[in-house]
């Protein structure tokens, strides 16, 4: 019984520091390369949990409440999967990435048509941000991901990837399983046996968060010893990439109230590109890999960096 609260006690410091540890995971994958090898083949089972983990911690009453803003969550869908990702294709195809570097273009390409990370609703409780609004715009943009992405994926990739029906059946399995699998689970132990496990679920998703995170750095040393240049142009290019997507998204949707904006701002400038990985099975060139590792210092060291900015922001609402 004394292991079992020992367990629970440590699930819960995991949740109430996961984006600490999160980002710590970056430097131990950097550090210790052996381990990122090894958890390396557990990636598709990390980005399951993860998201199966997400969809047991939104409660379906509360989801409902939240809907109190339906213009505003469309709007924000639209923007973030529809304008943003056919804008950024049509710059990444204007700069001829995919006759220059061809692999960086199908990671890019990827990118841009995923969905916002199902980690942004507890990012946004930490900046003290909407976190109802995220929510919301983040579970209609999770749904209409295989569609969205099948579209822009076949537009701007052909058929380099995969048909637009496969492709986007094979979202559809990975987001639909792992919402039927939350479901069952709360069915099978109740809403009231969930909802006191809050802490727990947060502490496991951390710890799926950091095998993702520390499996994600395989190579990434090894990379930056033989040409040092290229990782740090390409780290470069993903702290551009959210920063600019953040800040114009705040600006678009400066009039819903900057703390808003900048919410919205989260889900556009940080993507849930592990998704897309599972959809093509890992099968990208190494670049890709490369930069998909490298993308994710943005995503866990920003919200640490721009937390001062959204604690000014959030007295706006």
């Amino acid at each position: 019984m004394k292991l079992i609260s020992a367990f629970a006690a440590a699930l819960a410091l995991c949740g109430r520091h996961g984006t600490l540890i999160a980002a710590a995971s970056i430097f131990i994958g950097l550090a210790v390369p052996a381990l990122a090898a090894a958890l390396k083949p557990h990636l598709g089972e990390a980005i399951v949990a993860m998201l199966t983990l997400a969809f047991l911690r939104v409660d379906p009453d509360e989801l409902r409440r939240h809907w109190t803003q339906p213009g505003l969550i469309a709007t924000a869908t639209v923007w973030t999967m529809l304008i943003v990702p056919a804008v950024l294709g049509t710059v990444f195809m204007a700069l001829d990435f995919e006759q220059k570097m061809p692999g960086l273009y199908l990671m890019l390409v990827l990118q841009m048509s995923a969905p916002g990370l199902m980690s942004s609703p507890a990012l946004a409780a930490l900046l003290g941000l909407d976190v109802a609004l995220t929510l919301a715009t983040l579970i209609v943009a999770t749904a209409v991901t295989p569609f969205t992405a099948s579209l822009f994926t076949h537009v701007f990739l052909g058929t380099a990837l995969a048909s637009p029906v496969i492709f986007g059946f094979k979202l559809f399995l990975i987001i639909a399983g792992c919402a039927l699998a939350a479901a069952i689970i709360r069915f099978i132990f109740g809403q009231s046996f969930v909802e006191a496990q809050k802490e727990a679920i947060d502490g496991l998703s951390v710890i799926a968060m950091s095998t993702f995170v520390t499996a994600a750095m395989e190579g990434v040393f090894d990379h930056f010893r033989a040409d040092p240049l290229l990782v740090i142009k390409l780290t470069a290019l993903a702290f551009l990439l959210a920063l600019a997507l953040i800040a114009i998204t705040a600006i678009v949707f400066k009039r819903a109230g900057r703390a808003r904006a900048f919410a919205i701002g989260l889900i556009a400038g940080n993507r849930n590109v592990g998704l897309m990985l599972a959809a093509t099975g890992f099968a990208v060139p190494d670049i890709a890999w490369l930069y998909f590792a490298l993308a994710q210092f943005p995503i866990y060291l920003l919200p640490h960096l721009l937390k001062p900015l959204a604690k000014r922001l959030s007295t706006d609402r």
